[in-house]
């Protein structure tokens, strides 16, 4: 496997949907995640995120353009402790409640399937960052259909124990644009992570296709004291 540039696997990709990354700085302190959504529909782009508690939630910008809510409206960031749940749908809440039941990861995510939205079957990736006594490990998940076929849902999950400075993993629903949109192929994409916070969220948002980009968190966490800092862009303003 290569070591991929972030920027060109986003800037290579005019509509990856949603994306979690989730890795370490090159200097080696600081856990990082990035979480971003896209969206081809006005209902998709009609969306912002918020800070809510130490997590972070989806609106609708405008709420009389809101048509379903059920699968554009959740929390894809919420904080268990020491664990940091990120996901693109409302599994962010059957992550936390499982394994505040001490359920691990895997097992809390064997009663979702991927999103009912024909025939996309959207996959549903999921990520957990755990930091401990100055220790850091991270799992991330996806749940899919047999290829395309809803019938079937293949589950599958990474672990990453002890990670590389400057390294981290990539995952997002769809392989590219398409319809219907295929989905994510492969384990998470090994890619190049940045010490600046704010380099790096630029370098994503830049990145991301103009037209359907709608809005990105970023997270670096302090390994050592659990301290974080978090970025939120919304091209709706």
């Amino acid at each position: 496997m290569n070591l991929l540039s972030l920027k060109q696997e986003l800037e290579n990709n005019a509509y990856p949907g949603r994306g979690i990354v989730i890795g370490k700085t090159p200097d080696g302190k600081k856990a990082v995640t990035a979480y971003f959504i896209m969206g081809r529909s006005v209902n998709s782009r009609n969306r912002v995120f918020v800070e809510e508690g130490q997590g972070i939630r989806t609106e609708a910008f405008d709420p009389s353009k809101l048509e379903d809510p059920s699968l554009i409206i959740y929390a894809p960031v919420r904080v268990l402790g020491n664990k940091t749940i990120v996901t693109n749908g409302d599994q962010t809440d059957t992550i936390y409640d499982g394994m505040d039941q001490q359920l691990t990861f895997e097992q809390s995510l064997r009663c979702r399937e991927f999103e009912p939205d024909g025939p996309n079957y959207t996959p549903r990736i999921s990520g957990v960052m755990h930091i401990e006594n100055g220790k850091y490990n991270y799992a991330m998940s996806i749940l899919k259909s047999n290829n395309g076929n809803p019938d079937a849902c293949n589950r599958y999950t990474f672990a990453y124990e002890n990670p590389v400075a400057g390294e981290g993993h990539f995952i997002h629903t769809y392989m590219h644009d398409g319809n219907p949109l295929p989905s994510f192929e492969g384990e998470p994409k090994w890619v190049e992570m940045m010490d600046d916070m704010e380099a790096f969220t630029q370098m994503l948002w830049e990145s991301l296709n103009e037209e359907n980009k709608v809005s990105l968190f970023v997270r670096y966490i302090d390994i050592a004291t659990g301290e974080y800092e978090t970025k939120i862009v919304n091209k709706n303003q």
